[in-house]
């Protein structure tokens, strides 16, 4: 059995994290932590743990973790999680962190992105980034891992193919993304209150979201060269789920039977990756609740520009399910155990 501890156990990521670990057959939990509701029960806080997940909530002091434990889970807010990960990795602990302090590799893009200075410059070369389908080889000995942003993870695995076999003209990638409300996180905010969001879409952090440098950091480093994106979020009314529709133009011609060839041989080795076969387009209520990614091709004939459309849970997939996806690796089992769960 993996011992594992789950910090920031009450936010969306984290109690989607502990839904996920309370059915996987080799994990025990064996703590959870929350500033905010230290000393309650879990249960207390999201009654649908009851008779599940009974573990009491404790404030979050990373030397009173026990030694027994074999992995901890850092789901705290962004610029909260890199102390305690410096602080857990010192006392030699494996980390998978699902914050975005050790993404990105440019100490200098946390102050333009993310308005902090990073303080732990020297981890981030040591941070494996835990894209389960691209660095599994990488995945299985690393001590830290970043757990990927939920839309650099739909985005990635839509384009890397095709970048791979370097098909793209790098300067025409389009990123159109929409996202739910889940997103944004479980701290309350006006841009995410009930009244503002339902009957609505909008799009929002236009050319500013701080998910464009991580984007742009893996496709660079798949391409084997700089580029840039045109990356977009919408915000739609519904709990959970993204959808990215990526247009670009290709280097040369190509068939949309070859280009579904190259993705299906691509990911032929990765469980929840799915390409979807003509006429069928990926919804996001296709994967609601589960691990997999659904990815569409279409060539537009008339404009030679090619369509792809690429659909997770934002809150599985793109976030607490590929972390546990990343555990498995790290840990020598089938990556896909504890996440066979189909779509709601």
């Amino acid at each position: 059995m993996i011992k594992a501890a789950v910090l920031g156990a009450t936010g969306y990521t984290g109690t989607e994290l502990l839904r996920i670990l309370s059915a996987h057959p080799n994990v025990e939990v064996a703590l959870i932590s929350s500033e905010s509701y230290a000393g309650k029960k879990l249960s207390e806080i999201h009654p649908h743990f009851k008779g599940q997940v009974e573990l009491v909530l404790e404030s979050m002091h990373v030397e009173r973790i026990d030694e027994s434990v074999d992995l901890v889970f850092c789901a705290l807010p962004h610029g909260k999680s890199a102390e305690a990960g410096a602080a857990l990795l010192k006392r030699g602990f494996r980390v998978v962190d699902l914050s975005a302090d050790f993404r990105l590799k440019k100490p200098d893009l946390y102050n333009k992105w993310y308005a902090y200075d990073h303080c732990f410059v020297d981890l981030l070369d040591h941070a494996v980034y835990g894209l389960s389908e691209l660095y599994k080889e990488d995945i299985k000995d690393a001590g830290l891992v970043a757990n990927p942003g939920c839309y650099p993870t739909c985005a990635i695995l839509a384009l890397a193919p095709l970048l791979k076999h370097k098909l793209v003209d790098l300067r025409s990638i389009i990123i159109d993304a929409k996202s739910g409300v889940s997103g944004a996180g479980r701290t309350p905010k006006q841009p995410f209150h009930f009244p503002d969001c339902t009957e609505n879409f909008k799009a929002y952090r236009v050319a500013l979201h701080q998910h464009t440098p991580e984007i742009e950091q893996e496709l660079s480093r798949i391409a084997g060269g700089d580029l840039q994106v045109t990356f977009t979020p919408h915000l739609v009314p519904m709990i959970r789920g993204i959808l990215c529709t990526i247009y670009l133009d290709l280097k040369e011609k190509r068939s949309e039977a070859d280009l579904l060839s190259i993705y299906s041989n691509f990911y032929s080795a990765s469980p929840f990756v799915r390409i979807c076969e003509p006429p069928f387009l990926p919804e996001t209520r296709h994967v609601r609740g589960s691990n997999y990614c659904d990815i569409a091709l279409k060539l537009d004939k008339r404009t030679s520009r090619l369509i792809v459309i690429a659909v997770i849970d934002n809150l599985v997939k793109g976030a607490s399910g590929q972390a546990v996806q990343n555990m498995n690796i790290m840990f020598g089992l089938p990556e896909g155990t504890g996440l066979g769960q189909l779509a709601v």
